[in-house]
């Protein structure tokens, strides 16, 4: 679908009195995979920023209902037709809501970046093993916050006092990270918000050691290229091995991440993958192998290439494995308990985890064989 839609109605709102954004502000939409709610609710609060006009445009083009909402609480979250009905309601809505200015303090984000902020919440992908399930509360609809602009003023009061980059000598010279995917996959609703692109332009006008940092299962890359990023942008796509893509639903295919990724290496962006959620499954070596070999033939030839590697196993929670049982009843993902170890996180919750002798070898073997495929990348992190 070749449409612009740069141009919004001026009327789509009811008493819309904001200016609208510069064209600039979001790209035109030029790829046709594309996820396209049936229906976008529209906050009161979020109808005072230019920017939730442009979603709400972007959105009706491609065939959405917009419903103005006459205060701030969403509504008309449930369908009344059981679980699995209201599942389907959700993942088809998308909310154009206002980050709150508790939203906009920041957290750390340990092992990824010092701090985590958030241009969206909620995902419109199928993801059998969704980490939000777990730590999103309500229906899984997806929020974009249309106060981008007030959201991205606010980092510059976190510079240098993170514990993960900031003051690690091995990861010093990514400078200040600021982790934009941890509760969203921004690039995923990208054509319709276009706020990760003002964060892409943010970041390159900052004249500070600060690097932006997203990962992505979404390919349609081609808002960023053009930007002026300045290396102040890694962008990861998140990968496994060929056969284990099943269990992620609404998701741009292997092979098109991976091609993407190398558009954006030869675009000068610092790129890197994200292996998760790695299992061991049969043929597992074979598969990630041929995953890393894949990597290799499309990021060849990208000039001054600065990949990372971020290797993270499947682990559930007894919340999120009751939640995706109920998203996904006829899942074929393992999730038994008495297959693996019992941990507890930092906050006194339990997780399970591959047993400690799986995830040596696990580790063992996809970090040789990323030295094979992928000698350029640096491991980050194993967990």
């Amino acid at each position: 679908m070749d449409t612009d839609t740069t141009a919004p109605a001026p009327h789509l709102f009811s008493g819309a009195a904001a200016p609208l954004l510069h064209p600039e502000a979001l790209p035109p939409l030029r790829h046709h995979r594309l996820w396209r709610p049936k229906r976008v609710l529209v906050t009161r609060s979020a109808r005072a920023f230019p920017r939730a006009l442009l979603m709400a445009e972007r959105a009706a083009a491609l065939g959405a209902e917009v419903v103005e909402l006459p205060n701030d609480r969403l509504t008309g979250l449930t369908s009344g037709e059981g679980a699995a009905a209201d599942y389907r309601l959700a993942k088809a809505t998308m909310a154009v809501v206002v980050a709150s200015a508790a939203k906009r303090r920041l957290q750390p984000i340990p092992p990824s970046a010092d701090w985590r902020f958030d241009l969206a919440e909620g995902c419109p992908a199928h993801c059998q093993y969704c980490y939000l399930a777990g730590s999103l509360a309500g229906p899984p609809i997806t929020r974009a916050y249309a106060n981008v602009e007030e959201i991205l003023s606010g980092l510059a009061d976190y510079v240098g006092k993170g514990t993960i980059t900031s003051a690690s000598a091995e990861r010093s010279g990514e400078g200040t990270t600021f982790e934009a995917s941890c509760y969203a996959d921004p690039l995923g609703v990208e054509h319709l918000t276009g706020s990760l692109s003002e964060a892409v332009r943010f970041f390159g006008r900052w004249d500070a050691p600060v690097q932006l940092r997203f990962t992505t299962k979404f390919a349609d890359v081609s808002p960023l290229l053009g930007l002026d990023h300045r290396g102040r942008t890694r962008v990861r796509m998140s990968v496994n091995a060929a056969h284990l893509i099943r269990f992620e639903g609404g998701t741009s295919p292997l092979p098109e991440r991976l091609r993407a990724l190398g558009e954006l290496a030869r675009a000068g962006y610092r790129v890197g993958l994200t292996v998760a959620p790695i299992q061991p499954v049969d043929d597992w070596r074979a598969g990630y192998a041929a995953l890393f070999a894949a990597a290799a033939r499309e990021l060849g030839g990208a000039p001054n290439l600065d990949l990372t590697a971020e290797l993270i196993t499947h682990r559930f929670t007894p919340k999120s494995k009751g939640v995706l049982q109920g998203w996904y009843p006829a899942s074929k993902l393992e999730m038994d308990e008495e297959k693996r170890s019992r941990k507890l996180t930092k906050f006194g919750s339990v997780k399970h985890v591959y047993p400690a002798a799986t995830m040596k070898e696990m580790r063992a073997e996809l970090t040789a064989l990323l030295a094979l495929h992928l000698p350029a990348a640096r491991v980050l992190y194993w967990t």
